[in-house]
């Protein structure tokens, strides 16, 4: 199966509530790398205008065969999807507001740099491989083949502050019209 598409039968995300505490949380002052330029690593609390965060498990390589062990996780299928989503509505997101969209894994920059080579897109990709945004954020993990991921959770955040949050996250390719919808209504 190609990682632009997804099947039709994978579980649904519930949500547990592990994102509740987000609202109005203050962005900790952690720098991570990004896709655009890794040597000079982005303060997140330094997000002062609107500005989209949408976090993801992981990527998939250049012909890797997605496991069944991945699919059978709640929400963790579909990343490459919602990144090409996101991409695709750059221009509606940046009409209704948004100065900024990054996507966020817990890859490491390398990886990512051929994600965003591959994929064509327009917006850095940053690269939480310590977990120091996750652990500060308190986001909700998933552990995977010994690795822990961050499961999906997009973020809006203006002047260092969560502004709104969308998870669980399902199905990930339409997360982008969950966000305009919100953006038009502000």
């Amino acid at each position: 199966m190609a990682h632009s598409s997804f099947p039709a039968d994978l579980p649904v995300p519930k949500d547990d509530g592990t994102c509740n505490h987000l609202m109005d949380a203050a962005l900790p002052n952690i720098k991570l790398p990004s896709t655009g330029n890794p040597s000079h690593p982005l303060d997140i609390s330094q997000l002062q205008q609107l500005t989209i965060i949408f976090c993801y498990p992981r990527t998939g390589a250049p012909n890797e065969v997605v496991p069944a062990s991945w699919d059978a996780i709640p929400g963790a299928r579909g990343c490459t999807p919602q990144a090409c989503s996101f991409r695709d509505n750059l221009p509606a997101l940046k009409e209704y507001g948004v100065k900024s969209l990054y996507g966020l894994s817990t890859q490491n920059t390398e990886y990512q740099k051929e994600v965003h080579g591959r994929l064509h897109l327009p917006y850095e990709l940053l690269s939480d491989e310590n977990l120091d945004f996750v652990k500060a954020m308190r986001l909700p993990t998933i552990e995977w083949e010994g690795k822990q991921l961050v499961k999906r959770i997009t973020l809006a955040v203006e002047k260092g502050k969560v502004v709104k949050y969308w998870y669980p996250v399902f199905p990930p390719d339409k997360n982008v019209l969950d966000v305009l919808e919100w953006l038009k209504k502000r």
